[in-house]
């Protein structure tokens, strides 16, 4: 079976992209998986020239400029791919389009640092005829990808219960502490979207957190658990634990990241890779339908860190070579948004929480945002 597990690649590969930052996931993923894919990285800066100048040098890129707003003015970048913490970024998407160079700009997840700002980079982009993509990788995961092929094309049947479960300890940035956030925006989110990307929008959710005893700076989502409430009756859950037990401090670990899909027909399994070596440990995925002896497992050499990552950017150069709206569009994301600040707000209330709730209530959404 074909379980188009590769995204669609743009035919013309030589689209002049810009980036913006050059720490972990522009160097050790984005640039990395660009390179595989054949697309064409021009110009990079970052807050600091000699981190930009040493991507450039081991990836080849031809321009370093001295400052973002130096790359903004760059008449010859047609692509924006923006890696910079989440509180930068809304600004430099609202510079972009105040300049209108550019014609695309693949953002971050988290779009925003809450719902509010996710609007305001979409109007934005809007207003100024910008098409705008969000990074939500996990969506070009190969198993991720397997599983929904299985889902279009009826092998599981009606779904009835999915779960991920997330044993790990992911690679947290400096700025978190600055913000707060552990889990829910960064980890969480990918998650949150995996699930839309399979079934669609979820009525509800429930949330609940605690802190994750390893990470030392006040925050409240280390260690998530969620539900989200379909109304067809379909349930998906997730547990997301960033402790995994003392796996740091002497106890053998047991690190995954699995998810599950039960239907009616029948069953899907798979694992991501990321937590075992991020760079070289392929996903992978089982399935079997009423009437199968034994599980079909297929295999592949890619892995989701950092091959995902030419999808994401491969669906943002589709979208400008047919001038048509990204896979991954700002708007499509801003239900992710929606969701990621209703989880928030669950935990905050140990409530359920509607999404429509986040989305008409510009209340909710101020206190979503802790």
């Amino acid at each position: 079976m074909d379980l188009n597990i590769h995204p669609p690649q743009p035919r013309r590969k030589d689209f002049r992209i810009g980036l913006l930052g050059s720490a972990f996931i522009i160097n050790e993923c984005h640039l990395v998986s660009y390179s595989t894919a054949g697309f064409n990285p021009v110009a990079i800066a970052s807050r600091n020239r000699a981190n930009a100048e040493k991507a450039a040098q081991r990836h080849q890129i031809p321009k370093v400029h001295d400052t973002y707003e130096r790359l903004l003015e760059d008449a010859s970048i047609e692509a924006l791919d923006i890696g910079v913490p989440p509180n930068a970024q809304l600004g430099l998407i609202k510079q972009a389009c105040e300049r209108r160079i550019v014609k695309g700009i693949l953002a971050q997840k988290p779009l925003g640092m809450n719902y509010q700002e996710a609007i305001e980079a979409v109007r934005l982009c809007e207003a100024a005829g910008i098409a705008l993509a969000v990074n939500q990788n996990m969506r070009y995961d190969h198993s991720v990808r397997a599983a929904r092929t299985l889902l279009e094309n009826g092998t599981l049947g009606e779904p009835v219960l999915a779960t991920i479960d997330m044993r790990g300890i992911p690679h947290w940035m400096p700025w978190q502490e600055e913000l707060g956030w552990v889990t829910l925006r960064i980890m969480s989110i990918h998650h949150l979207d995996c699930f839309r990307f399979w079934f669609g929008d979820p009525q509800r959710i429930y949330c609940s957190v605690r802190p994750d005893p390893r990470t030392r700076f006040p925050h409240h989502d280390g260690i998530c658990a969620y539900i989200l409430e379909y109304a067809n009756g379909l349930r998906c859950v997730s547990v997301d634990d960033t402790w995994t037990g003392p796996a740091r401090e002497g106890c053998p670990a047991d690190i995954y990241l699995r998810w599950r899909i039960e239907g009616l027909n029948g069953l899907a399994i798979g694992e991501i890779g990321w937590c075992r070596d991020p760079h070289t440990t392929p996903s992978t995925v089982r399935y079997a339908a009423k009437g199968d002896r034994e599980f079909h497992s297929p295999r592949w050499s890619e892995s989701w860190f950092p091959d995902a990552f030419a999808g994401t950017m491969g669906q943002l150069l589709v979208a400008l070579e047919n001038q048509a709206e990204p896979a991954i569009s700002g708007r499509d994301n801003l239900k992710t948004m929606a969701l990621v600040d209703a989880a928030y707000l669950s935990a905050a209330e140990h409530r359920a929480v509607a999404v429509a709730e986040i989305e008409n209530e510009k209340g909710a959404c101020v206190r979503a945002t802790r």
